[in-house]
């Protein structure tokens, strides 16, 4: 569904929008906003996708086994939040 989401907003290859981000993980409500390790591991993934990509990380990519998507590694990076090195994926065209 995410992945839908940021195609229909022009996070697709081809297109000619900025990058997106997609994470998945337990989020706090602070008033209309939402905050958490999860919400700025996201954000740290859409500051890092090139424009018109879609970087999700190893979490999503894993759970998205058997769907079809196709993913490209884009190496290892430290996120906001994570003394660890996180291992990041573009999603390529559905297949």
């Amino acid at each position: 569904m995410a992945i839908g989401c940021a195609r229909a907003l022009g996070c697709d290859p081809g297109g000619q929008r900025a990058g997106c981000g997609i994470h998945t993980g337990e989020v706090a409500l602070a008033g209309d906003d939402v905050a958490g390790a999860a919400v700025r591991i996201t954000q740290s993934l859409a500051a890092l996708a090139r424009p018109a990509e879609i970087l999700v990380s190893r979490t999503v990519k894993d759970l998205l086994a058997g769907s079809g998507y196709r993913f490209t590694s884009r190496g290892q990076h430290r996120l906001a939040d994570s003394p660890d090195s996180w291992r990041l994926f573009a999603v390529g065209p559905a297949g």
